[in-house]
């Protein structure tokens, strides 16, 4: 019993070891934004997290994980992608691609998992957490700074995002009113 209950102690530590938690350092300074990416990686945790039972429940569990994270990506990425558009972003096809080799990742995991491999949860998860990290700190950080200056130079002095209302939206609706 002793052994089960070490095992036990071992594998919480593990998870919690690689569970990442929200930062101010992944801020982006929109609070929609930042919303999101928190919402993703709650998602990814809590694969992270999961003891696969039987392989009935375990299916369940990642269809109803995969469903979590495609809904977060619509909003998300229209969200991400008007806001590009709004602002004239230059690098939004970069981005926009790299929205798309997402997208293209989560379905392979998909067909991953429904052709028999089960450790696509735990791929799914890992890849989730890193592209998500990686993508907050390298690609939103460089249209979020472009934003910024755009916004500095303003002359009338306002605070960056002043006179930007942002609301979630539908899939492919600018997110501007």
């Amino acid at each position: 019993m002793k052994n089960v209950s070490q095992m036990e102690k071992k594998a919480d530590h593990v998870i919690k070891k690689n569970q990442i938690k929200w930062n101010n350092s992944y801020s982006m300074g929109i609070k929609i934004i930042d919303d999101q990416h928190r919402k993703v990686l709650d998602v990814a945790n809590d694969l992270l997290k999961y003891v696969p039972k039987d392989e009935k429940s375990e299916r369940e569990f990642f269809k109803e994980m995969v469903g979590q994270v495609v809904d977060y990506i619509k909003v998300h990425f229209a969200t991400e992608e008007g806001i590009m558009l709004a602002i004239k972003y230059p690098g939004y096809e970069e981005h926009k691609k790299n929205h798309e080799i997402f997208i293209q990742k989560v379905v392979k995991n998909i067909k991953d998992y429904d052709a028999g491999n089960r450790a696509a949860i735990r791929n799914f998860s890992n890849f989730t957490r890193k592209w998500v990290l990686t993508h907050i700190t390298l690609m939103d950080a460089k249209y979020i700074e472009f934003f910024r200056k755009m916004n500095i130079n303003k002359p009338d002095g306002k605070q960056f995002m002043q006179g930007y209302n942002i609301v979630a939206t539908a899939p492919g609706v600018i997110p501007f009113i």
